[in-house]
Order: structure tokens, then sequence, then C-alpha cells
């Protein structure tokens, strides 16, 4: 089956000029060739409509859904955050209560402002000796189904950031039995289902609606990513409006190839690309084994591409760890937390990359870096155990859900406070830290003295607490 990246690459090498859209007409001799302008087109003849597919794009979204193990699978340009919003809207109406993991993505929370839902919320198990939360219970489900019978669907993530699974087969299972969805934003396990090493995905576990981030976790352009939807518990026709709605009516070609790429390998390539990664991390992980002072993190039940290592036993904090790798070893880490940090792997990482990381992650542990530290470094690393050790400060505060997140901005007038000052108050702007995108206070909230004590201690450490109007402080109802 030829790609659509082939197709486009005849198109750019032809004699047929564009008197269409984009402006710049693949002019290389204007533009030069550092950009794909030669493969961006618009809907022209030939080559579909994404909004109205029914030639190689709908040929295209059916191989991924073969690929994938979807009953149906749609093409995301605007990212796994337009198929949470469509897939969240297409499953309820407004008014309605929907179920929701607490650690889940800032789009399922903005998907509940726009339809004015009301969330019940589901807290992740936590895991105390490094600091992290862990994975959504089905006994958890279940009794919040039981609590709360006007719960019209669901939603979890699963694998989480921090790489943690939940038995997504048989929380489905106990969803179904209300007859009613569950949506899992599986964006950081689009490699799932591609080698043993991995889980199988969503897909296979019962799940109705599936969201992956290709380019999270495998070779596809940022932006890019899949919905599925399976079974007979989600109107369709509903979330297919709602895509319409949502995504750019002019999606980008180059970034439809670029799935379609992504796909075309995992068809026919799989093992090439997965072995070798797969017998990296092996190795990676054996190598990590021995460390004294940092600490390989994982759980029951994960997903080991990600590589956490807690900070937390060698005197440092998660930051101080990520800046170190940075400054140092210049290794770019994906996020840091409070006490560890994150490297996402895939399958385009080289022996090289692995190796390099494992011999910087050797040598921190044998003190290089710590004995040279700044005496301030270390106050800060001290003060911040000290102060989560005191306080007993969570990743993730318990919400206290006061009011609609979409009426919030109705529900009177509103002052600004420090956030020392503003527990017991009730919040009217989000506050998280990017990454994960994960809130640890929503519109409409109250603010607990545990949410509080959260956000200085992120902000003690050093790191950027965002969608906040003005640092250190937030907007309360009065």
């Amino acid at each position: 089956m030829r790609t659509l990246y082939d197709r486009l690459k005849e198109y750019g090498r032809s004699d047929y000029y564009g008197f269409h859209m984009p402006g710049h007409k693949r002019n290389l001799t204007m533009l030069g060739e550092a950009f794909p302008y030669g493969i961006d087109i618009t809907e022209i003849d030939g080559f579909d409509d994404l909004h109205h597919a029914e030639g190689i794009l709908k040929s295209a979204q059916e191989r991924a859904a073969r690929v994938y193990h979807g009953e149906e699978t749609h093409f995301l340009i605007n990212g796994s955050s337009v198929g949470i919003l469509s897939a969240i809207a297409g499953v309820t109406r407004r008014g309605d209560t929907i179920l929701v993991a607490r650690n889940c993505h800032k789009s399922v929370y903005h998907a509940i402002e726009m339809n004015g839902l009301n969330p019940v919320y589901l807290t992740p198990g936590f895991h105390t000796s490094v600091q992290m939360n862990t994975e959504i219970s089905p006994q958890a489900v279940r009794k919040a189904l039981t609590e709360n019978p006007k719960i019209r669907a669901v939603v979890i993530v699963s694998p989480t950031y921090d790489g943690v699974v939940s038995d997504v087969e048989a929380i489905a299972e106990a969803v179904h039995e209300k007859g009613i969805p569950i949506i899992v934003d599986e964006a950081h396990g689009a490699h799932f289902g591609f080698h043993p090493y991995f889980p199988e995905n969503a897909n296979k576990k019962g799940a109705d609606i599936v969201i992956h981030s290709l380019h999270k976790t495998l070779p596809s352009l940022t932006q890019t990513a899949l919905l599925h939807m399976n079974g007979n518990f989600v109107n369709r026709g509903k979330v297919r409006r709602y895509l319409h709605m949502l995504q750019s009516s002019s999606p980008s070609y180059v970034l439809m190839a670029s799935i379609d790429f992504c796909v075309d390998l995992l068809e026919n390539r799989r093992e090439e690309l997965f072995e070798p990664y797969v017998e990296n991390l092996r190795r990676l992980r054996k190598e990590l084994s021995g460390l004294r002072k940092l600490k390989l993190v994982s759980t029951d039940r994960y997903d080991f591409s990600k590589v956490v290592i807690s900070a937390k036993d060698g005197g440092l904090t998660g930051r101080q760890l990520y800046q170190i790798l940075l400054k140092e070893y210049h290794l770019q880490m994906e996020m840091a937390a409070g006490e560890y940090a994150l490297a996402m792997t895939s399958v385009g990482d080289t022996s090289e990359g692995f190796t390099r990381l494992g011999r910087a992650l050797k040598e921190i542990d044998g003190d290089r870096i710590r004995k040279g530290m700044k005496e301030a470094d270390r106050q800060v690393a001290e003060e911040a155990g000290s102060l989560r050790k005191k306080k007993n400060i969570p990743c993730l505060p318990r919400p206290d859900v006061v009011y609609n997140s979409s009426e919030i901005q109705e529900a009177g007038p509103v002052r600004s406070l420090p956030w020392r000052d503003s527990a017991g108050l009730v919040s009217v702007e989000y506050a998280y830290l990017y990454p994960p995108g994960i809130p640890l206070i929503v519109p409409g909230e109250r603010i607990t003295q545990e949410a509080a004590d959260v956000l200085q201690w992120y902000q003690e450490m050093g790191f950027s607490v965002e969608g906040l109007k003005r640092s250190s402080y937030i907007d309360v109802l009065t």
C-alpha cells in the first residue's frame, strides 16, 4: 500500500501549479528546503478531505484502526487535547455528571468547563516512599458509580505521565455494568501492544474511546494523535460532530502524512523498531538497578518506557537532579517533579543515548556532583524534604468541589490573595505545573490547606506554577 507521504512527494515533484491555499505555493526557490513546503497542500483533487474522508484519508484511518485494534479511528492534528474535548462532549449533555480521575490532563477539566458538567473525582493511589501518584483502582470506580447513580461517563488516564498503568479491563467492566462509556486517555501509551515488554492498548481492554498521542512515544510529528471508538455505548456520530467542530477546517497534510507514515512503520517494521529499543531499555534498567542513592522507580503495573529516577535518598530534589543532568551532562529530561526526574524514551532513541544516561546517573549516584553542590542548593533540598515530611504534602491535593467550573465566574466578586492566605476560599483559577499539566487546583474548588501547602512547596523548590494571572497569588471568591 502506497502511503500518503509517497503520494505527497510525487505531487511535489510534479508540474501542477497550485492556485489554492496555502499561500507559500511550495515555492522552494523563495522559501528554501528547510521546511516541508513541497508537500504542504490543501484539500485538492486526489487527496481527500479529513472532515469528509472518502479516499486516501479514509483508507489511512481504517488502516490505523486495524493496526491499533480499534473499531473506528480518526486522525487528530490538534493533538490529543482535541480528542479528549470531543470525546467528553460527545458522550455527555450539558449538566451531566461525569466521573473523572483527578490526575487527568488539563484538557479534561477544560471539557468539563466548556460543557457545564458536574465532576465527581477519583483520587489515585499514592506511593509514599517515592512521592508519586499511582493507579486508579476498580474498587474505587465501583464505589463512586454506586454512590453517584447520575454519572453518565468515566474518564481515566492510563498510563500516567509517570508511567503508571491502571487495570483498564477491570475498570471498563465495572463501568459497562452501569451501561455507560469509559474514555481512556492513553496519550502516553501509543506504543502499547507492539511488543510484549509493554501492556496491550486500551482498545483490547474494553475501553469505548481511546486517545493516543503518536508524537509522544512514536516517530510522528508534534500534535499528531489518534482517537479510537469501540462498542455500542458511544454515540459515535456526536463525537464525530465535535471532531469536525474542534479540529481545524484546514488540517495539515504534513501532519496527516506523519501519522500515516508512523502507522506504516508500526504495521510493517515493528519488530525492526521495537526489538533493539526494548533491548536498550532492559540493559539500562539492569544497569541502574545497582544505584545506591538514586532510585529507579516503577509500580506493579507499569510502562517501562518511562525512566523515573527518585533523588530523595541522594539528598537532591527532582529539579536539582534534572538541572545536573542538563547542565553537567547535556541530557534534557522530560520533566522534574518534587523528588524525581523523568526521562521519556521511544523507538527513536539510540544505544549511545541510553549509554550516556546510564553513565551520568551512575556518576551522580557516586557523589561526583553531590560533593560539589553549593551550600545554597543543599539547603534547598533539605528544607524541601523537611517541609514535605512536616506537613505530609501529597503530589496531588484532594479536591473539595463547591461550584461547577463553568459557572464560577458568575458566583460572586473576586479578589487576589497570596497562596498562604487562600485556604478555605473558592478558587476561580487553575493552578498546575507544566509538564505534566495536571491541575493542582481547578476553578470551583475550595482551596484546602493541603492545596495551599502543595503550591508553596513547589514554589520553594523553584517550579513555575502556571495558569495564574499573578505569581504567588490566586484569584478567589470573596
